[in-house]
């Protein structure tokens, strides 16, 4: 009965993810067509610019420079993680919190693998700093799988905590 419970409710993540998707590819879209490689626009003087800039590798440029066979690896990846978190939604769809989490780390993982499928590197442009501490520039994918692994983290306090 649980199990059907979970997977009658793994639509509104599949949405959620979807949303994901839709907002951080629309967003990339607009600024690759408004901004030049590198051009700053500030939004908020000193802390937060927009601009343009491309990321053959992972978090933090890993891996960036490894001469192109990262691009697949990333790909590959990626898309097993993909089919482990719908196995995750389906199994435990009706654990908000852990959903929730998995729903926004889906949908900043296939935004991030459709820019290495159509691009060949992923489109960064939310650049936030600090005086000379910049913080490397990431995308709406990128916060989607942040925000999903702090709740993923909070679950799993509240887990631990319950179980004491």
């Amino acid at each position: 009965m649980a199990r059907a419970r979970a997977r009658a409710g793994i639509g509104r993540w599949l949405l959620l993810s979807a949303l994901i998707v839709l907002f951080d590819q629309l967003t990339k879209v607009l600024v690759v067509r408004s901004f030049t490689l590198g051009q700053r626009r500030p939004v908020i003087d000193g802390f937060f610019d927009l601009t343009l800039v491309y990321n053959k590798g992972a978090a933090f440029s890993f891996l960036a420079g490894a001469g192109g066979w990262q691009r697949w690896f990333f790909i590959g990846l990626g898309l097993a993680a993909v089919a482990f978190m719908l196995y995750l939604l389906w199994r435990h769809g009706q654990q908000k919190l852990f959903a929730l989490g998995i729903a926004l780390i889906l949908g900043g993982a296939i935004g991030n693998i459709i820019d290495r499928i159509l691009r060949g590197q992923v489109v960064d442009f939310v650049l936030l700093f600090w005086k000379d501490f910049y913080w490397p520039a990431f995308n709406v994918a990128d916060c989607g799988i942040t925000v999903g692994a702090a709740l993923l983290i909070l679950d799993e306090l509240r887990r631990v905590r319950r179980s004491r």
